[in-house]
């Protein structure tokens, strides 16, 4: 049964829900009556579970408080197997600035609040790797391409590259550019 963080059109939830594993997606204000709906469930319900977790690190003091509720008044069933909302507060500190965010998810799956603050959080420590390398490694936010589908093709083929990079056993894709970019025969034994 797999988890899947993302933030998926409505058929996509059916065709996951339809194979036999679950879905939690994030909410945002591109889905207005949804996300309205669900700050004010989150508000006045009691929490299923909840998990807190505190971190320092690069010199931030962050606290994270997920809670998993099962109040769905309100919300239609669009969303096939919907079966708990998801509330993630953040508050924090950066250098002398105070931070507070709030993210919500829906999700199929009733689980601990501690198995959605691994998903949520490891989701995301994914993405960033990703869009770090694409955007930094690859200047694929300064690509000149622009005709029909050619900037889509480039990036799924910039994170071709990255994943056959990172499942060979390189870490660092910059690193790997610097010792296999002009070694054919590595290249190529990366592609079997």
């Amino acid at each position: 049964m797999e988890l899947g963080f993302s933030t998926l059109p409505k058929k996509t939830c059916d065709l996951i829900i339809n194979s036999g594993n679950h879905y939690a997606i994030a909410v945002k204000n591109n889905q207005p009556k949804l996300y309205q709906q669900i700050q004010v469930n989150t508000q006045s319900a009691v929490p299923l579970t909840t998990h807190t977790s505190i971190e320092k690190k690069h010199g931030r003091l962050t606290k994270r408080r997920i809670s998993v509720f099962d109040d769905l008044t309100g919300i239609t069933n669009q969303w096939i197997g919907l079966k708990t909302l998801i509330k993630v507060e953040r508050t924090g500190q950066r250098g002398r600035q105070a931070y507070v965010m709030v993210a919500y998810y829906i999700s199929s799956l009733v689980a601990d609040a501690e198995i959605f603050a691994q998903g949520i959080r490891g989701h995301w420590g994914i993405e960033n790797r990703l869009h770090w390398s694409k955007d930094v490694v690859f200047k694929e936010d300064r690509s000149s391409i622009k005709a029909a589908h050619a900037p889509a093709n480039m990036s799924i083929i910039r994170s071709i590259v990255i994943n056959l990079l990172r499942s060979n056993g390189f870490s660092s894709v910059t690193i790997a550019q610097r010792l296999i970019s002009n070694n054919i025969p590595t290249l190529l034994a990366l592609l079997q």
